[in-house]
This record gives C-alpha cells, structure tokens and sequence, in this order.
C-alpha cells in the first residue's frame, strides 16, 4: 500500500513538471507573485500627498497652520493661494489632491475666542489619498489650536506644565499591537497570500485532473488517489512555506507569532484545496473548463473570506457557504497565528474545517472518478 502511494507521489510530481501550464501555475505563479504582488504596497503608507491652501486671512496664524502643514508628513503643500476657484480647478485636473480653506477674520475669531472652522476638500474617489489629505491638515490645525489654546491659559495665570495639563488631562499613547506599521501592505498581503495559494493550486490540480479524465487515468484506486492528492499537497506546502517563511520576512510584514501553528494550518490547508480541485478537475472532464471557472472566483473568494469585508453584512446563505471554501478557514487562521501569535486551540475551528473539508471533497473525488469510470466502462 504504502509503495503504491509513494509511486503515485513520484508520478504526480512527475506529470507536474511535464505539464507546462500546471508547472507554470503550481510554481511559477506563487513565486512570481511573492515578488510583484507585494510591491505596490512596499512605502506601507501613503506619504507626501500634493495639497494646496487657500488662506483668505492672510493673518499670522493662517501662516503658521500653512507651515504646520507643510511639516507633516503626510501632506506635500505645493502652493498657497487666495482664489477658492483656482483650488478647486487644481483639484478636478488632478494636480492636487485636496485642499484647506482658511476662512477670512480667522485669527479675529479665535482672539475673540469664538469658534472658527477650517473646511478641507478632497478627492473622495480615492480613498488612501483622500484619508491623508484630511488627517494632515487635522493634525496641522489640530496642533496649531492646541497652542493658542495653551496661550490662553498662559495669559490666565497658570503655568507651562499647568496649562498644557489643563489642555490635555488625560494623555493617549497609541500602540499598534498586530500591525506596527499601520501599513496597507501589512494588512492585506499576509491575507491575499492565503488565497494566491489557494487559486493557484487550485487551478493547477483541476488542469492536472483534467487531463487524468481526457486520457482516462482517472480510473484509478483510492491508494493511487491518495499518492496524488499527497503529491499536489507537497507543492502546495511548498507555496505556504515560501510565503510564511520568507516573502513575509523579506517585506517585513508581521510574522513569526506561531511559526509550528502556521506550518500546522499549512499541512491541512493545502490537502483540503488539493482535495478540492481534484473533485473539480474530475467533475468538468475538460482542463480548459475547469480553468475558464475558476479564473473567475477570486474576487468573490476574497470577498466571502472576512478580512476585507465584515461577513456578519453578507447574507445569511453566504454567511454559511462561504465555510465551504478553504480559503475562508485558511486566511481567519493564518491571521491568528501568524500575526496574533494564537495557539492552535484558539484555531481550532477553523483546522477542524479545513480538516472536514479535505475528508468530504476527497471522499466526493473518489465517488465521482469511480462513477465517471464506470460510466466510460459500460459505453465501451
């Protein structure tokens, strides 16, 4: 049994790297991918957005928020005008992308202790830039106010120390616990990576089923099955281990918080989706069949897997299906254990998951190929 098993392990291998278009999607796409995926995401935060501002004060304190502002990083502020008309044209050409309004009788309103608003534009389209916009300038005015209020105080008859506790009592120190680098990067590619694996190896052993079923070496039994499923399982293993070990290294993104936890969650990961596309490759009997679907069901995938859209808004079919894609148990765990340093018990749903998974969709690929066959015996 077990030399059996071992041949079709070797002889998976072997059809893998015969196979072109399964090599291709097997081991070139997730190394490629490793390399260019991330790099979009390399700066982690947008930095030096252009902006402009427009001061209709032309007071002391407008020039000091337009100096406040130009020291913040996250904002470039390329010129200073008095024109509302000249900003917003700017901003439609897209030379900028924001700007702040310095009202007119600024300064007289704050001397006067009255309340005094400064109105920032964005560009609400994109959404990374339009966020940096609105903070920079709110950090700038922000400051700025926390200084003449302290002034204020000043003038009252406290002290330095007294007046910057009266305007601030209670301090707030914020410290990222999973994502120290507040970075875009750090919190979608550790989760995408759960699912390029997912695609890629899933595809790659549809085409592979695929081609079993045109040639009718489908008609196999389940100790061949298993060598194969074990085989595909290896690559996929592989693919994990690359990224968790070292894509995640290389571009610094948070790792290493249950590295034996996350080779774990790999080692039932890749054997549910091996399992998976097996059954898929069987069932279309068509390689390019099963690659025209299944092109088709990242997006989706990513949608249904909970890290960039809140699954308790999906409806409530969804809410239940979505627990049929490996995926979904794949990126919540890997999440937990990889940036969150969980232990397996506080994964344990969803290894159990993927477990089930990896038994239903490979007792299901046994079931369809001995059909399959039979039904090819009794036309010959």
């Amino acid at each position: 049994m077990l030399r059996t098993i071992l041949q079709a392990w070797q002889a998976t291998l072997a059809a893998v790297l015969r196979d072109t278009g399964v090599l291709l999607l097997l081991v070139g796409a997730p190394v490629l991918y490793g390399f260019f995926y991330p790099w979009p995401y390399s700066q982690q935060a947008v930095t030096r957005v252009p902006v402009a501002v427009v001061d209709l004060d032309h007071s002391s304190l407008s020039r000091q928020i337009t100096r406040f502002a130009s020291a913040n990083p996250r904002i470039d502020v390329r010129w200073v005008t008095g024109d509302l008309q000249q900003a917003q044209q700017a901003l439609w050409r897209g030379e900028i992308e924001g700007f702040a309004i310095l009202p007119a009788d600024l300064k007289r309103q704050v001397v006067r202790g009255s309340p005094a608003t400064v109105t920032v534009e964005g560009d609400g389209a994109y959404a990374l830039l339009n966020k940096a916009v609105l903070y920079g300038f709110a950090e700038a005015v922000g400051t700025v106010s926390a200084g003449v209020e302290i002034k204020k105080l000043q003038a009252a008859g406290q002290g330095a120390r007294q007046a910057m506790a009266s305007r601030s009592p209670i301090n707030t120190q914020m410290v990222p616990l999973f994502n120290p680098t507040e970075g875009y990067g750090s919190y979608v590619v550790p989760a995408v990576a759960l699912l390029i694996i997912q695609q890629t190896l899933l595809m790659g052993a549809a085409l592979l089923a695929g081609t079993w079923a045109e040639t009718g070496a489908h008609r196999a039994d389940a100790r061949t099955w298993l060598g194969r499923l074990l085989g595909l399982s290896t690559l996929g293993m592989l693919s994990g281990l690359f990224y968790v070990g070292w894509v995640f290294e290389w571009q610094d993104f948070p790792r290493g918080g249950n590295p034996w936890g996350a080779v774990a969650l790999l080692a039932l990961y890749a054997p549910a989706i091996s399992a998976l596309g097996l059954l898929l490759g069987v069932w279309f009997r068509d390689r390019e069949r099963a690659m025209q679907v299944l092109l088709l069901t990242a997006l989706p995938m990513a949608f249904l897997s909970g890290f960039s859209w809140p699954a308790e808004t999906l409806p409530a079919p969804l809410q239940a299906l979505r627990w049929l894609i490996p995926s979904t148990s794949g990126i919540q765990a890997s999440l937990r254990l990889n940036q969150m340093g969980a232990s397996l018990a506080d994964v344990l749903p969803q290894l159990l998951t993927l477990g089930v998974l990896a038994l239903l969709a490979g007792g299901c690929l046994m079931w369809v190929a001995r059909s399959r066959a039979d039904l090819a015996t009794a036309s010959e």
